[in-house]
C-alpha cells in the first residue's frame, strides 16, 4: 500500500525526534562518564572510558547527521503538503457550480494536521511506568484500548529502533520468547533500584550486542610479532606470523517471571510499579550473578587460583589479606603486561565492610594517588550500589557486589562458607548487550482458570573473559571464611 503524504511526514518528524534523542543520550553519557572520573579524583579516562568516549562522540555525530537530513526531508515534504492543500484551494476556487455529490468539506477541527507526536509511553506521563504495565496485563485480559495503545507504541518503536523492535518479535534463535519493548525511561528507573544490582556488570568492557545471531566471536592472539636488533645494514630484521585464535561466546537470555493476580490487576494498589521494580531488580541481580559464578566460562571458573589459608578470619588478619590483593594484582600484571592495566577488585559487602574494619599502627610505604597518608585505601562512598566503592593505596578500584557467592570452597563457588576477592582488568572483561540494555516484557494467561496472568521480563547478553588465560585472579580459601568483626 502507497505511504501517504500524512503518513509520510508523521514518520519523518518521529525519526528526526529518535536521531535527537540518540544524540542526546550519547552527550548526557560522555558527561556521565567525565563526572565519574572527576568525582574519583581522576584527570584523565581509563582506556575502556576513552574507548566508550570516542564510540558516543561517533554515534552523536551519526545522530546529528541523521537529524540534519530527516530535518532536510521533512522540510520537503511540508513544502510538497503546503502546495498540495493550495492546489486543493486552488481547485475549490475555480469551481463555480455548486458540487452535486452532497459530499462537504470537513469543519475545521475535524481536519487532520501535521506535528509533532508524542510517544505513547512519556515519562510526563507515566513517570514509573504503570500505564504501561497496566496495558501490557490489560490487553491480555481483552481491553481494546490497551492494545491500541500498545500496537502504536509498537509502531513507534519499529520506526525509532528497529533492531529492537526486530528482537522482540523474536527470531529463529530466540523463538520461545516474543515481547514488547519497554520504554528506556522504565528500564533506567527500575534496574538499578532492588536487589543485588549489577556493580560488576557496569564495570566490564561494553560493546553492542549484534543484531542477529546466537553467538559472538573475539580474537585472541596466540602468536604475536617479534623485535630484535639488525644485525647489521641489510641483514634481514625478525619476521614472526601473527596468529590468533577465535572464542566464542553464546549470546544468552536472561529473564525473569512473576504471577499476577487478576484480583490484584484491578483492586490492587501500585501493583504494577512493584512487579516492575522486582522483575527487573530481579533481572540485573541474575545477569551480574552469571557474570561471576557460571560455570565454565564465569569469573570464578576461568580466573587463575589464588589459595591463601589462615585460621583466623578475625580482623588482626586484615593485614595478610591486603598482601594477598596485591600479590594478586601482581600475577594478573605479568600476563597482561601492556594490554590492558589492572584495575580492579571485586569483593563481596561482608569482605569490604572487614577490610574497612581495621584498625592499625601500620600502613602502606608507598600509598596511590588521592589515598591520604597512613591508610590502607580510600573509601569513596559508604552506600552500596555505586560501581567504584573505594581504592586501595597500590591504586585498584573496589567493586562491592553482592553477588559474589558467599558459599564457596576453595575456588568451587558452592560447599563452604568462603567468599571469594578477585583481581581483574576492566579492559579485559568484555559484556556484550543491546545499547542503552534495552528490556522486553511480554503477558501470558496459561493460568486463565486461576484469574492469573504470567509477566515475563528479558534481555539477551553475551560475555567474555577468556582472551588472555590467567587473565584474572580469583583468592580463595578458609582465610575467606566468615570474617569476624571482633
Amino acid at each position: 500500500m502507497a505511504t501517504t503524504l500524512p503518513e509520510l511526514l508523521r514518520t519523518l518528524e518521529t525519526q528526526r525526534a529518535g536521531a535527537r534523542r540518540r544524540e542526546q543520550d550519547a552527550v548526557a553519557t560522555i558527561k556521565d562518564i567525565c563526572a565519574k572520573a572527576r568525582q574519583e579524583g581522576r584527570a584523565n579516562l581509563t582506556a575502556s572510558e576513552d574507548i566508550r568516549v570516542a564510540s558516543l562522540q561517533r554515534q552523536q555525530e551519526q545522530a546529528r547527521a541523521e537529524a540534519d537530513r530527516l530535518g532536510r526531508d521533512l522540510a520537503e515534504a511540508q513544502d510538497a503538503a503546503t502546495d498540495e492543500v493550495r492546489d486543493a484551494r486552488a481547485m475549490q476556487t475555480r469551481s463555480a457550480e455548486p458540487r452535486t455529490t452532497g459530499a462537504s468539506l470537513p469543519a475545521y477541527d475535524r481536519v487532520a494536521r501535521i506535528g509533532g507526536e508524542a510517544r505513547s509511553y512519556r515519562p510526563d506521563h507515566d513517570p514509573r511506568g504503570k500505564r504501561f504495565l497496566s496495558d501490557v496485563i490489560g490487553a491480555k485480559l481483552g481491553d481494546y484500548s490497551a492494545s491500541q495503545r500498545l500496537a502504536r507504541h509498537n509502531d513507534e518503536e519499529r520506526v525509532e529502533n528497529p533492531q529492537y523492535f526486530t528482537r522482540a518479535a523474536g527470531d529463529a534463535g530466540t523463538g520461545a520468547f516474543t515481547g514488547l519493548v519497554v520504554p528506556q525511561y522504565v528500564t533506567e528507573l527500575y534496574a538499578p533500584k532492588a536487589r543485588a544490582r549489577r556493580p560488576f556488570a557496569d564495570n566490564c568492557l561494553h560493546h553492542d550486542l549484534p543484531a542477529e545471531g546466537m553467538t559472538v566471536n573475539i580474537s585472541a592472539i596466540t602468536t604475536g610479532s617479534s623485535a630484535a636488533l639488525q644485525a647489521s645494514e641489510f641483514t634481514t630484521v625478525s619476521a614472526t606470523s601473527m596468529d590468533d585464535t577465535l572464542i566464542t561466546e553464546n549470546v544468552q537470555t536472561c529473564a525473569g517471571s512473576q504471577d499476577v493476580s487478576r484480583q490484584a490487576i484491578e483492586r490492587g494498589t501500585s501493583i504494577e510499579e512493584t512487579v516492575m521494580a522486582d522483575l527487573f531488580g530481579a533481572h540485573a541481580s541474575s545477569l551480574d550473578s552469571t557474570l561471576l559464578n557460571q560455570a565454565t566460562t564465569g569469573l570464578a571458573a576461568i580466573s587463575a587460583s589464588q589459595t591463601y589459608t589462615n585460621a583466623t578470619v578475625d580482623t588482626t588478619a586484615i593485614p595478610a589479606a591486603w598482601k594477598q590483593v596485591i600479590q594478586a594484582q601482581n600475577a594478573v600484571e605479568l600476563v597482561l603486561l601492556g594490554q590492558a592495566p589492572v584495575s580492579h577488585v571485586v569483593m563481596h559487602n561482608r569482605r569490604w565492610n572487614w577490610l574497612c574494619a581495621a584498625i592499625s599502627s601500620s600502613w602502606p610505604v608507598i600509598a596511590g594517588t588521592n589515598v591520604p597518608p597512613q591508610s590502607w585505601g580510600l573509601q569513596l562512598t559508604n552506600e552500596y550500589g555505586p560501581s567504584v566503592r573505594g581504592v586501595t593505596a597500590s591504586g585498584l578500584k573496589i567493586i562491592v557486589d553482592a553477588n559474589v557467592s558467599t558459599t564457596c570452597l576453595a575456588q568451587a563457588t558452592t560447599g563452604g562458607t568462603q567468599d571469594h576477592i578477585y583481581v581483574v582488568a576492566g579492559d579485559e572483561c568484555h559484556l556484550w548487550e543491546d545499547p542503552n540494555a534495552p528490556m522486553f516484557i511480554r503477558a501470558d494467561q496459561p493460568r486463565a482458570k486461576d484469574l492469573a496472568v504470567v509477566l515475563v521480563a528479558y534481555s539477551y547478553f553475551a560475555y567474555s573473559f577468556r582472551r588472555y588465560a590467567n587473565g584474572s585472579a580469583v583468592i580463595n580459601g578458609t582465610g575467606l571464611a566468615t570474617p569476624s568483626f571482633a
